[in-house]
């Protein structure tokens, strides 16, 4: 088949099955049927007369001659999503939307964007905000601040920062006439809770201190979103768990304190991540530059 491409469809059932290892997963990827991309995977072998992947039992492995494939065929796909990306938002070259935890936005990024402003004023910076996954393609988002492992088929994940535990409260709280010295005076305190992904936060930490579990369970205050949650810290309400991006600033002028020496690692961190197509953006590329400094910078 010199000098003619083999199928498109094909390439790209052969591009996503060899990225997940998996018929499945590829073929949720491209919304079509497992039975579909195995028919356009052997109409591609047939095309090329080579084959590409061997198959044992539940195991899927790339021969020889598909590993070299690969690389190429990648690096056309991402090529193509760029030119595609650069044509539908030539008009807007200038304008970087920006999708993060709203917690996140309140506490740790809104407080810093005036500086990346001032170095790129030239960049209209839009931040949204959700709880959700991004849909790069339908939420017109170049870029997401996610929490997680960096592990997001398709996507470049830039790490920026790790969070520790640890509970903090108002300097007024340790003021106040039920003492907070150690651990176990949480027992005559409000605990402040936050019911999405850190709702095992407490657990966690009192796990890690050698406190018994039950604790967490006692009554308290629980809110949908973080940074209210520091709020309510902040207002001396009761004592909340605290992750160092959206409690560090609060702490440093004196808004919180922490009480405890305790901490407790994540097993996660904040990464920013993008399409692969469009990592390579001129406004991103400035953007992840001053966000991967700014959160390397100490307090």
């Amino acid at each position: 088949m010199t000098g003619r491409l083999p199928s498109l469809n094909g390439l790209r059932a052969f591009e996503a099955a060899a990225r997940h290892m998996s018929f499945t997963l590829a073929a949720s990827e491209l919304n079509v049927t497992q039975t579909a991309i195995s028919h356009q995977i052997r109409r591609l072998e047939e095309e090329l007369g080579v084959r590409l992947f061997v198959r044992q039992n539940r195991s899927l492995s790339l021969t020889p001659e598909a590993a070299e494939y690969l690389p190429g065929v990648r690096a056309a796909f991402n090529d193509l999503r760029l030119a595609t990306d650069r044509l539908l938002r030539r008009d807007d070259g200038h304008v970087l939307t920006v999708s993060t935890l709203a917690s996140l936005a309140a506490k740790w990024l809104l407080p810093r964007l005036s500086a990346f402003q001032e170095a790129h004023p030239g960049i209209d910076v839009r931040i949204t905000t959700s709880t959700s996954l991004v849909d790069f393609q339908r939420d017109k988002v170049d870029a997401a601040i996610r929490y997680g492992r960096g592990q997001w088929a398709g996507l470049r994940a830039e790490w920026l920062m790790a969070d520790e535990l640890f509970p903090v409260c108002s300097p007024s709280l340790l003021q106040g006439s039920k003492p907070l010295k150690c651990p176990e005076d949480l027992r005559d305190h409000v605990l402040l809770h936050t019911s999405n992904t850190n709702s095992d936060d407490w657990r966690l930490w009192l796990t890690a201190a050698g406190l018994p579990t039950d604790i967490s369970r006692q009554p308290g205050i629980t809110f949908d979103l973080t940074f209210v949650t520091v709020q309510a810290a902040i207002d001396g309400i009761g004592v909340a768990m605290g992750r160092t991006s959206y409690v560090k600033d609060d702490i440093a002028k004196g808004r919180l304190v922490v009480p405890f020496k305790i901490t407790l690692p994540a097993d996660a961190g904040f990464y920013l991540v993008s399409p692969q197509g469009r990592a390579d953006t001129p406004k991103l590329s400035a953007f992840r530059n001053w966000l991967s400094g700014t959160a390397r910078a100490p307090l």
